[in-house]
């Protein structure tokens, strides 16, 4: 697996588990409050969270897309996309004070602190990250999934070796809970659809930041597996303990308390961290989306966003989800009909642009190699290939020209490694080309 694509996975399930899943609190009032048949709406969970993650992290990438403006504009009639820019905004925003008054939660239930002071250092941190550069705001986003990964593996063990449960008595417990939604599937797809919400504007920023589109798909892919296997395994750890956790802001939280005081404290620091990776990519969507690019507007921005949410946080953690999320997810089912359809739409052309991108790349590496002769044909049609690409041609190719020069540095035969990792076939190419071409003409 190539480490982009691990850093986009683990950078994406930071997006997504953000206070609801990593504390539990979703999980039941979503799914687990109807019971043992609440299981499988988590098992369905999961499933849409891998058919999508790798959509809108390859459509980031297609159109390397630096806001979800730039993807909507491509796949939707501009009424829609102003409709979902305006929904996008605000939703971000919505849930973006949701993770803050998490942040609060989850350090004074652990920790005795006052709620208003966790959600400030919250929204103190967003505000810090911010005036770093993207890559290690990549890198910050993704550092805490493996150690929540281990904790929630601790958490199952702690729970099933060498106990058992009556999961009869468990399910008459379990829908004591009020539910979020009315319908178990409708609350998964409800549910669903606000996490897609909450991750869409930053998983396009997540793929538009790779050139190559096959490591997005797997990463988007493997983010999207991960993120199904841990909320099943938390999902029968609360289920399991649901008589002791059902009336807690942070059920798994109470769960680690039983097991060890110190465990409870890493816990405690690790969803407060995830927490803090939804909210930072919440509110730095809106930001970038607003900003044109320009850092200086974006950071100004980001504090008045930022400084707003710290205020709508007092709401509440457990009430605000009870609200908020039923009707932000009812809203974002249009945004997933609209990832669906562009994507099965534009498949094709992704496909295209998938070997048409390795090709640049194995011509910029035959350029910039010195052991190999790069000719004047070489270097027209790496530009033709520019200019017929979906994304904009002079980033791709100083992207591209980038991508090769890591590769010359780290390998000893940079066409071995083309022919290995980068498989085209230059006949069916050229025909595809051919058809790109002539049908880009008739829509002229």
């Amino acid at each position: 697996m190539n480490k982009t694509s691990l850093k986009i996975a683990f950078a994406y399930i930071g997006v997504i588990v953000g206070a609801g899943l990593s504390s539990g609190q979703d999980l039941l009032q979503y799914f687990l409050s109807f019971g043992k048949i609440g299981l499988l709406g988590v098992a369905l969970l999961g499933v849409l969270n891998i058919i999508f993650g790798r959509i809108m992290v390859t459509l980031g990438c297609y159109y390397r897309s630096d806001s979800h403006e730039e993807v909507f504009s491509e796949i939707a009639h501009p009424v829609i996309t102003k409709i979902i820019d305006i929904v996008l905004a605000v939703g971000s925003f919505s849930m973006g004070f949701v993770m803050v008054s998490g942040a609060g939660s989850n350090l004074q239930q652990q920790f005795g602190i006052p709620s208003w002071l966790g959600s400030l250092v919250c929204s103190l941190l967003v505000i810090f990250v911010a005036f770093m550069d993207f890559e290690k705001i990549t890198n910050v986003l993704g550092l805490f999934t493996p150690v929540m990964i281990v904790m929630i593996l601790l958490i199952a063990a702690y729970t099933f070796i060498g106990k058992s449960y009556d999961f009869n008595e468990l399910d008459v417990v379990a829908k004591t809970i009020e539910p979020a939604m009315g319908n178990l599937w409708i609350s998964v797809i409800d549910y669903y659809a606000l996490c897609a919400m909450t991750g869409v504007s930053m998983a396009f920023i997540l793929g538009g930041s790779v050139v190559r589109i096959g490591v997005a798909e797997k990463g988007g892919t493997l983010g999207g597996i991960l993120i199904g296997i841990i909320i099943m395994i938390a999902s029968l750890s609360l289920f399991a303990n649901i008589d002791m956790i059902k009336d807690t802001d942070m059920p798994m939280l109470a769960i680690v308390n039983n097991i060890h005081p110190v465990l409870a404290v890493i816990y405690a620091l690790t969803i407060f961290a995830l927490i803090f990776n939804t909210a930072f990519s919440l509110y730095y969507s809106i930001a970038r989306r607003y900003s044109n690019n320009d850092v200086k507007k974006m950071r100004i921005l980001m504090i008045a966003i930022v400084t707003a949410g710290y205020i709508c946080s007092f709401g509440g953690f457990k009430q605000l989800i009870g609200i908020m999320y039923p009707i932000l997810g009812l809203i974002g089912i249009l945004l997933l009909v609209i990832l669906m359809i562009g994507w099965v739409r534009e498949r094709e052309n992704i496909i295209f642009e998938k070997f048409l991108r390795r090709k640049m790349i194995h011509l910029s590496l035959k350029h910039q190699d010195p052991n190999r002769e790069s000719t004047r044909k070489d270097e027209a049609l790496f530009n033709k290939f520019g200019e017929i690409s979906q994304a904009d041609a002079r980033g791709l190719k100083e992207d591209i020209h980038e991508f090769a020069s890591k590769v010359i540095e780290n390998t000893d035969d940079s066409k071995e490694y083309a022919n290995s990792n980068l498989p085209v076939d230059d006949e069916k190419l050229k025909e595809a080309v051919k058809q790109q071409l002539e049908n880009r003409k008739n829509e002229e």
